[in-house]
């Protein structure tokens, strides 16, 4: 567990008590810190005491004195009341990326990579990191990607190079810290997402550039120019730029990567290549690094052949913006068909972003609360089927595949409709199409 005696001595704050706000509490308090923790959950909060955590409400006391206030990631500083209340109070509001950033200096020699944008970066964190461990170099990875990085457990040196921890990084996080100057720090790219939490589209990428601004002037930026806004960021970089592209990827040598089709990866290999070759990486080991690396679940996750088909988790793909990639990855083919499985909770962008690929797709099932909006959408350019849950999507596309196909699950929607997050969504997709080899 990363502790550190900057904690030592002072009393925080912490608001909501998770997965990373138990391990905040943890860290803080094995780094000699006071903790004063709060949820409304009761088994959260029983969780903080046996830590050795005060429990109070940070909104129902008095702040003054406390050296922050670590709220969860997930809470809307844009409308929550502890915003107000720790400003009243000269208290910064923090999340634990900021902590790590913190603890950095007690820590032994390593360098930090920090992950940003709003698709592709939980792959981009992935493959840097396996491509590090396959050259023989300490990394781990951390943040945004589900795991809390003051739960890990600090990086030693050894004789292929210092330690690297990497770590996806969200613009929520981003928002909470003031210190993290990551050694690389990289955009894959953006589109409009989370504006329930920012003033329009530009708040949204401004939280996204402060990861550079935040960068000391020897530190590098790696920046996937492939759309408008990402360049705009790349042009008020003042330190050193490596702007990449997907197009630098030759077509032939990601034929060699097999967990990385598509021009959604693509750019997620140039992002991870840039990075490891300023981490000193030769090309042999990147080839070797990007050769090997298997997909992260629900994110194009190969889960197996069933009928004859190839089919695909890509449960993560929450947004048109982030499924338009999977649905380009499938050209059509004599012997290849891409049946597509999509629909949820819309986000409120429709499928702007997936029509250039409709011609890709033999048919869609629809399921959810988006079933019958993106069947109006669609309207005559694709075959629909109104599936209406998931179950009756997987066994209508079993029904119609032949040998060649390709199924994909890339709902370009959240999940909340009918499963509790894209995970259980991807999980449960996952368990039909096992079942159809039964």
């Amino acid at each position: 567990m990363i502790g550190a005696r900057a904690f030592a001595g002072r009393r925080y704050a912490v608001l909501g008590l998770a997965r990373s706000g138990l391990a905040t509490v943890e860290a803080l308090i094995a780094g000699g810190a006071g903790v004063t923790a709060w949820d409304d959950r009761a088994d959260a909060r029983d969780a903080a005491m046996a830590l050795g955590a005060d429990i109070g409400d940070p909104l129902a006391i008095d702040l003054a004195g406390f050296a922050g206030v670590v709220v969860s990631p997930g809470v809307p500083l844009n409308r929550h009341p502890i915003a107000d209340h720790a400003r009243a109070a000269h208290v910064p509001v923090i999340g634990d990326v900021e902590l790590f950033a913190e603890a950095r200096a007690d820590l032994p020699p390593h360098k930090v990579v920090g992950i940003t944008g709003t698709n592709g970066k939980s792959t981009v964190t992935a493959l840097i990191t396996h491509m590090l461990q396959t050259a023989g170099i300490p990394a781990l990875m951390g943040g945004n990607i589900g795991l809390p990085i003051l739960t890990r457990d600090p990086l030693s040196p050894n004789e292929n190079g210092v330690g690297v921890y990497v770590l996806e990084l969200s613009s929520y996080q981003i928002d909470l810290t003031s210190s993290l100057a990551c050694d690389v720090a990289v955009l894959s790219n953006i589109t409009p997402d989370h504006l329930d939490r920012y003033d329009g589209f530009e708040s949204y990428a401004a939280s996204k550039a402060r990861l550079f601004a935040l960068q000391t002037p020897d530190q590098v930026a790696v920046i996937a120019v492939d759309d408008d806004p990402s360049r705009m960021i790349a042009g008020r970089v003042a330190h050193r730029l490596h702007r990449v592209s997907a197009k630098d990827i030759d077509p032939a040598d990601q034929a060699r990567w097999p967990a990385l089709q598509g021009p959604h990866n693509a750019q997620n290999a140039v992002c991870a290549i840039a990075v490891c070759r300023v981490l000193g990486l030769n090309d042999e080991q990147i080839e070797r690094g990007l050769a090997t690396y298997t997909a992260l679940p629900h994110r194009m996750e190969w889960v197996g052949e069933a009928r004859g088909a190839r089919w695909y988790n890509d449960s993560k793909a929450t947004n048109a913006a982030s499924a338009a990639p999977a649905l380009a990855a499938f050209p059509p083919a004599p012997d290849q068909r891409l049946h597509w499985i999509a629909g949820g909770r819309a986000k409120g962008d429709g499928l702007a972003a997936c029509r250039p690929w409709f011609g890709n797709v033999r048919r869609a099932y629809l399921i959810g609360e988006a079933m019958d909006p993106f069947a109006v959408e669609i309207g005559d350019a694709i075959a629909v089927e109104r599936s209406g849950d998931l179950a009756t999507a997987v066994a209508q596309a079993a029904a119609a595949v032949r040998p060649g196909d390709v199924v994909l699950l890339s709902p370009a929607c959240a999940s909340f409709d009918q499963f509790g997050d894209y995970e259980q969504r991807g999980d449960a997709f996952r368990a039909a199409v096992l079942a159809l080899g039964e």
